[in-house]
């Protein structure tokens, strides 16, 4: 009787564990994934590649918003961390995914803030394909395209008590050849407005 419990028991955990996907791997797109080149246009209506886009030694999608709050609070840290690492290798590419906000408000957000470049994904693909939900959520890839974190850029939205700096720690981790310890957080702020939302 002990053992019928004991396998009942499991089989609902198990259960549980394909009803109830860790989030983060809900679409699929782990940490040690690869991703395949995508085209998407920029703000100016040009297509770009994301080989075309990418950096000598990583890169790093971002996911915005306009008019979401929480990105306004991270604007500044953004912009100061993409270029505290440019120049060594590491490109930024902000992704706006959001069907609320139209191609001039995307444009005149990234001109006011940003020195590299923001693509708009059209009906919320690419971030589907990576399981994007939040604005800002930060996906950080090696030179070959492998993920190598996911997730919030640090743990304070307003930036007055930073205690876990979790994306700049990737970074200098991955460039010196060491393990990332904290691969993958939770992102926090505004939820990406998809068409049926």
């Amino acid at each position: 009787m002990k053992r019928k419990s004991i396998l009942l028991a499991a089989f609902f955990a198990g259960l549980m564990f394909v009803l109830c996907p860790d989030e983060g791997n809900a679409q699929g797109f782990a940490v040690g994934s690869t991703l395949e080149n995508f085209k998407l246009t920029d703000t100016s209506s040009t297509e770009k590649s994301f080989e075309s886009l990418k950096g000598e030694k990583g890169t790093v999608l971002v996911f915005l918003s306009a008019q979401c709050p929480v990105v306004r609070g991270y604007n500044e840290r953004i912009s100061q961390i993409a270029d505290d690492y440019q120049s060594k290798g590491i490109n930024f590419i902000g992704i706006n995914s959001n069907a609320t906000e139209s191609l001039e408000l995307i444009r005149s957000h990234a001109k006011e803030n940003y020195k590299f470049p923001v693509l708009i994904d059209k009906d919320a693909i690419l971030a589907d394909k990576l399981g994007a939900g939040a604005t800002p959520e930060i996906y950080y890839f090696d030179a070959k395209n492998v993920l190598l974190y996911r997730g919030a850029i640090d743990n304070d939205r307003k930036g007055d008590n930073i205690t876990e700096n979790y994306l700049r720690s990737a970074f200098d981790a991955s460039l010196s050849g060491k393990k990332i310890e904290k691969s993958s957080t939770r992102a926090f702020g505004c939820t990406i407005k998809r068409k049926a939302d």
